[in-house]
């Protein structure tokens, strides 16, 4: 068996290599204490930005905006906008029972998943309350890669006691990009990327890139066309001038603001931010099982145990679900960023997570929580309480909102084959 304590391995940014640490919990931690000003991009991206509007991202300086967060969302969905998604976290996980080892932490059947295709899948603690959700590349029969908001190598190395299988985070070794919009395949051809035309939604393959390879996948967080491409570090830059050279295509360096706005339409959750994670959960009340954050499609009753597996089932037959995850559409214009939202005005029963008046939609649009049996049974007079700005004075507006469903747009571009050539 390859012990998971023995072949973890913190990468050191000053020796470029990776130095193996004997305790799995200080290797965990030690990733909370390094501070990473930058990105392996972050050359490119600094000298793009005239805003100067930063956040931390995972330790990372990353931008909410680089020149135009209003244009930078148009770029998205009329042109190719580039995102830099090193900070994102990303553990290699191979070994000959890596796929046994996944199928039993994660929701999905990963049986099912071949090499060289991607799934959106999530993981539970033991009592079934989701502590994140994420993206599993399988490369090859016995290596994958996970990608995640949060950091989770305690938990997936205590998981993989028993297993033989290797997990080690990459983070820091391996840059990410995702190049979104409907001249995102064009552009990737023009590049050089011969075969890109073949890859379908969830497919992946190698390509490659001076001297190595590059990784990438018809995948995306904005619902539509566009894809995600994973580098050695050492490869990025040169991987960002070739896509960008000559500027063709109207490519554009991008924000989060405008990832943000983008994912909202497409009725995509960010963990933390429309759902609590387990780990990040003070309060019993804000943990949440898959089908209280509209994941429960990821569950399937026939795959045999995993993680969380009898108190999800039994929450479901004994109907003790409390909340749902729910897409509103909101009368008006004012978006409803963190409203609370009532039945019949007076009571309350949930909160926003993510509004935005939708330019694709043309509609003001949310996502919220709510508890049951609002959202779900009883749907009928729900209101939004918005707080809006006018004249350096706030007036409160109660807004009628409908339940919708997700996504808000859809957009046939995005799973078009072969992709069109805009």
């Amino acid at each position: 068996m390859i012990s998971p304590f023995t072949n973890a391995a913190l990468y050191d940014a000053n020796t470029n290599t990776h130095v193996k640490i004997n305790s799995a919990r200080t290797l965990a931690q030690s990733h909370f204490r390094t501070l990473r000003l930058g990105t392996p991009f972050q050359p490119r991206i600094d000298a793009l930005a005239l805003t100067n509007d930063w956040y931390n991202w995972a330790g990372y300086r990353a931008p909410h905006s680089l020149w135009d967060e209003e244009l930078e969302y148009f770029a998205i969905r009329s042109q190719a906008a580039l995102f830099d998604i090193s900070p994102m976290t990303k553990y290699r996980i191979e070994g000959p029972d890596a796929e046994a080892y996944l199928d039993r932490v994660t929701l999905r059947d990963v049986t099912r998943l071949k090499p060289g295709r991607v799934h959106y899948t999530a993981w539970c603690d033991d009592e079934g309350f989701v502590l994140d959700d994420g993206t599993l590349f399988r490369l090859s029969p016995t290596r994958f890669r996970l990608c995640s908001q949060e950091r989770h190598l305690p938990w997936l190395l205590d998981s993989a006691i028993g297993y033989e299988v290797s997990v080690e985070e990459e983070t820091e070794a391996i840059a990410g990009l995702a190049l979104q919009g409907p001249t995102s395949f064009a552009i990737l051809r023009d590049a050089g990327f011969a075969g890109i035309e073949r890859l379908k939604v969830f497919d992946l393959a190698d390509f490659a890139h001076d001297g190595a390879a590059v990784t990438i996948s018809r995948t995306g967080f904005t619902g539509d066309l566009g894809y995600e491409l994973f580098v050695p570090a050492d490869k990025a830059l040169s991987l960002w001038d070739r896509l960008t050279a000559g500027g063709l295509r109207g490519i554009r360096a991008i924000g989060y603001t405008a990832l943000n706005r983008a994912r909202l339409e497409a009725g995509l959750i960010v963990a933390n931010a429309d759902f609590t994670t387990a780990e990040h959960a003070i309060r019993a009340d804000r943990l949440r099982m898959p089908d209280e954050i509209d994941l429960g499609f990821m569950v399937d009753p026939d795959k045999g145990h995993f993680n969380g597996r009898r108190p999800i089932f039994e929450a479901r037959a004994k109907k003790q679900l409390r909340h749902v995850l729910v897409g509103l559409e909101i009368e008006g214009n004012i978006p409803a960023e963190h409203a609370i939202v009532y039945w019949k005005k007076s009571r309350e029963v949930g909160l926003v997570s993510a509004a935005m008046w939708s330019p694709m939609a043309k509609r003001n649009i949310a996502i919220a929580s709510l508890q049951r049996p609002y959202g779900d049974r009883v749907v009928d007079d729900l209101w939004v309480e918005i707080y809006a700005l006018r004249e350096l004075r706030y007036q409160k507006l109660m807004k009628r909102a409908k339940v919708v469903p997700r996504p808000f747009i859809k957009l046939d571009r995005r799973t078009a084959n072969p992709p069109a050539d805009f």
